[in-house]
């Protein structure tokens, strides 16, 4: 019997003994940009606040650099359950749904604030959208204005012509295309060794790819065309994050919502920090030329009629709400 009462407290003392354990979530959130981005630093200050929220039940992992998925692997690994969160700059699947290209529709939106605006209009719906996937948005957080990077001296848009181009969405792609360059699809963490092979000598992006990818070894201009700000989502799989207790939930919200001002404001920062770092490696940085600002403008109307007639009424309804704001 004192045998029997002994192997029961035993069994009894290993169960409590597991169960902080089991009550600890592990989770797992890739990214596609260096450690040392500010959108990677960004995801680590969150996960830092989520687990300090809930006392360590929740810990989130932050796999920056394309080191767990490829940037355009990520959304799909968090839709099927393969990580539980994830961040992407979703302009990259205006193929699966033309309102993901919606900030980087030439020159709608080449300010700060012009950005928080579109943001605002078109959140709801790319959220819903996102929802259809099973995918909850928690926070999204933008690049500084793009510009051109380029091996040659730009003076109008035909000097473009037969670039080796690198392309990361349909926007850049179809620039590509109306340029008459050689378009090669080319994600940021492969950017660096496609630049140093010489596989592209020119790409659309801002002063923080160009420092990230150290453009400065291979090209010596960047034209700062400011065509658009694109923006990172960061979202949670929707039934993971349902199955979470409400207290556990509600630091997530609070943490995303946290990280989301933080974020606009390390880009607002330092956009010109990166263009100065830019200058300071030997490359020439200065605004377009008034003959090739023009060719781009063109090319841009041309760009956002091709959205419109892709988006449709959706489309069109955020460009309403956003004229209004």
């Amino acid at each position: 019997m004192m045998s029997r009462l002994f192997h029961a407290s035993m069994i009894a003392g290993v169960v409590l003994a597991a169960t902080p354990a089991l009550a600890q979530s592990k989770w797992n959130l890739p990214a596609a940009y260096p450690a040392d981005n500010p959108h990677s630093e960004n995801l680590v200050a969150f996960a830092k606040d989520v687990e300090a929220a809930t006392s360590g039940k929740l810990q989130i992992t932050v796999h920056p650099g394309a080191s767990l998925f490829k940037a355009p692997d990520i959304k799909r690994a968090v839709v099927t359950g393969q990580a539980q969160m994830g961040e992407v700059l979703l302009s990259i699947h205006e193929n699966e749904d033309p309102i993901f290209g919606v900030d980087v529709v030439p020159f709608l939106a080449t300010s700060f604030p012009e950005a928080t605006k579109l943001y605002q209009a078109s959140k709801p719906a790319i959220a819903k959208k996102l929802d259809a996937q099973g995918l909850k948005l928690l926070f999204v957080v933008p690049w500084a204005p793009q510009g051109v990077y380029v091996n040659k001296p730009l003076a109008t848009i035909e000097d473009m012509k037969g670039l080796k181009w690198r392309a990361y969405n349909v926007g850049t792609a179809r620039i590509g295309e109306l340029v008459g360059a050689q378009s090669v699809t080319i994600q940021a963490a492969e950017l660096p060794q496609a630049l140093a092979t010489g596989v592209v000598n020119s790409f659309m992006s801002s002063g923080g790819t160009g420092y990230d990818s150290k453009a400065w070894e291979s090209l010596k201009y960047f034209y700062d065309v400011q065509a658009w700000i694109p923006k990172n989502y960061t979202f949670v799989n929707k039934a993971a994050f349902e199955a979470l207790d409400k207290p556990t939930q509600e630091a997530i919200l609070k943490a995303a919502a946290t990280a989301e001002t933080r974020g606009w404001k390390a880009w607002e920062e330092k956009a010109n920090w990166y263009l100065g770092q830019l200058k300071a490696k030997g490359m020439t940085v200065e605004p377009p030329s008034p003959a090739l600002k023009a060719g781009f403008q063109k090319i841009g109307d041309q760009l956002t009629a091709d959205w419109l007639k892709k988006a449709g009424a959706d489309g069109q309804a955020v460009l309403d709400a956003y004229k209004k704001m």
